[in-house]
Parts: C-alpha cells; structure tokens; sequence
C-alpha cells in the first residue's frame, strides 16, 4: 500500500474518532490564530479542525445587468480558459514553439473573449429580464470552533491557556470530558 492511501485512511480514522470543542471564535482570523499559535508551539495540528457554524449565504447586489455588461462579464470568463487553450496547442508546435505559443495563446484569447461575450449574451437573453441584476454570493459562519481529538485535547487545553490572547475562549477543560 503507498503512502497516500495510508494517509487517507489515517484522515478517515481521525474523522470518525471523539473530538472535543477547545475554543470558539466570532471570526476565522481568531480561529486560525488559534491553531498557528498551538502549531508554533509543536502541537500535532493534524489532529485539529476549524468548523463554521450556522451558516448564512448572502448575496450582495454589485449592480444593474443589461446585454452590454453581460457581455463584458461573458466576455472576462471567456478570455482566460482561451489564452490558456491557445497557448498549450501553441507549445506543442516543435519547430517554432515561443512564436507560436504566443500567438496562439492570443487567437485562444481573443476567441474565448468573443465565444464568452456572446454566451453572457445569449444566457441574459433566455432571462427575459427576471434578473436585471449582477451579484457575487459568499457563505458566512456566525461563529467557527476549532475542535482537537480527545487524546490530545488536554494538551491543547493548557497551551491556549498559557496565552493571554486566548484565556477565557477556551471552553474546554479535563473536568469537563468524560
């Protein structure tokens, strides 16, 4: 058996292993704070999780939608995957592959950039003006917990208490397991 398929059975095993809540922060940054600070000071992070809770998906308005910005954003999303296209059948050109590459890398752009504008197009056609707007989603947690496997939570325990940034988030304690 190779390596990385011990390894992800070991991920599998901790997965399913008892894990306890060590802390709980309002935002990532505190969180990863949290687990970096116990990394600098040789914990087995691996043995730690970070886990948003109560999760909210808000969509923020970024403005009016119409064929001419449809087309600009098709024509953004379009522009990259060509180039890339057009350059990877540009380096297997052997006897001139930079001049190539480049120029094909540019065609690539160009199309992508025309075939995207016109199915940005196409797509807020067959809308029909249901959505006249243009957003951008994100999922957000209220709060994240970072959780440590009960064989080492202990350990975790007294090395966040250690810091003054983190006394009174830790909410756990060896008492309180069983």
């Amino acid at each position: 058996m190779s390596d990385s398929f011990a390894g992800k059975d070991q991920g599998a095993a901790r997965q399913s292993s008892s894990r306890r809540t060590l802390a709980t922060f309002d935002s990532y940054v505190e969180a990863e704070r949290a687990v970096d600070y116990l990394s600098d000071r040789r914990f087995p992070v691996d043995r730690v999780a970070i886990i948003g809770h109560d999760l909210s998906l808000v969509e923020q308005v970024t403005g009016r939608m119409n064929y001419g910005e449809a087309a600009w954003r098709g024509a953004l999303a379009g522009a990259l995957p060509g180039l890339l296209i057009g350059w990877i059948f540009g380096i297997f050109n052997w006897i001139n592959p930079l001049i190539t590459g480049v120029l094909l890398a540019l065609y690539g752009l160009i199309f992508g950039a025309v075939v995207g504008a016109l199915f940005g197009m196409l797509v807020y056609g067959l809308q029909r003006g249901r959505r006249d707007f243009a957003t951008i989603q994100t999922v957000l947690p209220s709060s994240y917990e970072v959780v440590v496997e009960a064989e080492v939570a202990d350990e975790a325990a007294r090395l966040l208490e250690r810091e003054p940034a983190f006394r009174g988030r830790v909410s756990y304690s060896p008492a309180s397991s069983g």
